[in-house]
């Protein structure tokens, strides 16, 4: 088989799939919202549940879930025939997956899962199944054909369940108000969770880390101060010790354009008045992202009165991997 035949094999794969996700756009309607309704109601947790390659879609469906805002788990249905079943509280919600409707394993707890009075929704592709009639709601994922050319092995059924998943958990995410750092809450220990969690107050220099001088020092003596606090910039401070500027890299490098007598000329006739300002409360990544927009290196921090209370550089927000 030539390149060009496998090449075929591959788009047809994925056309068949496409095809099968476009017809999923109309079952997303009031079914879908009742679904919902009763996950949002649940005051445990979401327990999801099927069988082979429907076991595998569940458990990545349950991950999403408990990651967005709404505690999810995975019970292997022929593990709670033997004990897990009693993972399952009467105030949980069971989502139970599986293609054909009829698996073994799910149908066989099922009764018990009606007993205990749990809300249940499944997943199904054919509404007539003992699934389907068994569920307070039926979540249609059915497809005209598979992506294997014996249409056998699940494709576009498991392409067509989890894209329906990941709809359930975005809706309710949005739903819940669930915010980037309730997300990061749950990813504490990736990259993704310190970018989010990371603040402003957590990293920035305060005291006498930060360089500071008076508005009337000598430039010469700026550069010194720049130099030895190694963060390419200094405050200038008033009479009144309030911050009226910075001098940075930048600065210097017009200066020395210029020809400027660094020894004659008082700081504040070659700083920056003001300086770009950020909350103490901001979030690391927000900083990060100003500085790239103003292509700077540090920013001043403000406490919630407004004073200035420190210094953040953009070195120190790399190396935590706040961006």
């Amino acid at each position: 088989m030539d390149k060009d035949a496998l090449k075929a094999l591959g788009t047809r794969v994925i056309e068949i799939e496409r095809a099968a996700l476009d017809a999923l756009h109309a079952r997303v309607d009031d079914t879908f919202a009742r679904a919902c309704e009763l996950f949002l109601g649940c005051r445990g947790r979401v327990v999801v549940t099927g069988m082979g390659k429907s076991g595998h879609i569940a458990g990545k469906i349950a991950a999403t879930l408990a990651s967005t805002g709404t505690p999810a788990f995975f019970v292997h249905p022929g593990e709670a025939s033997h004990g897990d079943l009693g993972m399952i509280t009467r105030e949980d919600v069971v989502l139970a997956i599986s293609s054909s409707g009829e698996t073994h394993e799910v149908v066989t707890i099922l009764p018990l899962i009606k007993r205990l009075g749990v809300p249940l929704v499944s997943m199904t592709g054919k509404p007539e199944s003992t699934m389907a009639r068994m569920a307070d709601v039926h979540l249609d994922i059915s497809v005209a054909q598979e992506a294997c050319p014996l249409n056998l092995a699940p494709t576009a059924s498991t392409t067509v369940t989890l894209v329906l998943g990941d709809a359930l958990a975005v809706a309710l995410l949005e739903a819940r108000g669930f915010t980037q750092e309730d997300f990061a809450r749950s990813h504490p220990g990736g990259a993704l969770g310190r970018r989010l969690l990371l603040k402003v107050a957590d990293l920035m220099h305060t005291g006498d880390d930060v360089p500071s001088v008076t508005a009337e020092t000598p430039l010469a003596e700026a550069l010194l101060e720049v130099t030895r606090k190694r963060m390419g910039m200094t405050v200038i401070t008033g009479t009144d010790e309030q911050v009226v500027g910075i001098f940075t890299d930048g600065d210097l490098r017009r200066v020395l354009e210029a020809g400027t007598d660094i020894h004659a000329v008082p700081v504040r006739r070659v700083m920056t008045e003001g300086g770009r300002r950020i909350a103490s409360s901001a979030l690391a990544a927000e900083a990060v992202h100003r500085m790239e927009e103003h292509a700077i290196t540090s920013l001043l921090v403000e406490d919630e009165e407004g004073r200035i209370c420190g210094v953040v550089h953009l070195h120190d927000l790399l190396r935590a991997g706040a961006a």
